[in-house]
C-alpha cells in the first residue's frame, strides 16, 4: 500500500459551462520610480491612509479596495507623458488640488470644470507622474460608463 498523507489530491477537470472560474480582480497597481518611500509618504497623505516601507526598494500604499505600490528602478522617467495615469475621485477639485500641492505635487496645466463642479484637474506628483483629481459628484460619469458596459459591455 502506498502512503499518500502527502501528496495533494489531483485536481478535477475543469468544466468552464458548468463551473466558471473565477473573475480575477487587480491586487495592486505598481509605479516604477527613484524613491518609493517619499512617493509613498505622498500618496498615503493625498488618499488620507496608511502606508509602509517593505523594504528599500518597495512600499505600499493602502488604496483600498487595492494597494498602491511604488518600485525603486535604476533608470529616471524618460518621457514626460505618461502611459497609465490614476484617477482620484475627490468632491471638490479647488481644494483637493491645493492640499496635493501642499503634498509636494505640480499642477500639470490640465484642467476642465463645468459650473456644476464636476470635472477634473490634472497634477504631477513629487517624481513627475501624472494624476487627475476627477469630480463626479452629479454621478453623470460613473452612471453613463456603467450603462454602456451594461449595454455593450462584454467580457474577456
Amino acid at each position: 500500500m502506498t502512503d499518500t498523507t502527502d501528496t495533494p489530491p489531483a485536481a478535477a477537470p475543469s468544466d468552464a459551462t458548468s463551473h466558471p472560474a473565477p473573475r480575477l480582480a487587480l491586487q495592486e497597481i505598481v509605479v516604477d520610480c527613484a524613491d518609493p518611500a517619499a512617493l509613498a509618504q505622498f500618496w498615503a497623505g493625498l488618499l488620507r491612509t496608511r502606508w509602509v516601507l517593505q523594504h528599500e526598494g518597495w512600499a505600499v500604499v493602502d488604496a483600498d479596495p487595492l494597494f498602491l505600490a511604488f518600485q525603486q528602478v535604476p533608470e529616471p522617467k524618460s518621457s514626460p507623458k505618461n502611459r497609465l495615469h490614476l484617477d482620484v475621485l475627490a468632491t471638490d477639485a479647488d481644494a483637493e488640488a491645493a492640499r496635493a500641492v501642499a503634498l509636494g505635487a505640480t499642477l500639470a496645466g490640465g484642467r476642465e470644470i463645468g459650473d456644476d463642479g464636476d470635472g477634473y484637474v490634472v497634477l504631477r506628483d513629487p517624481e513627475g507622474n501624472e494624476f487627475c483629481l476627477v469630480v463626479d459628484n452629479g454621478g453623470g460619469w460613473t452612471a453613463g460608463t456603467r450603462a454602456a458596459l451594461d449595454e455593450r459591455g462584454t467580457e474577456g
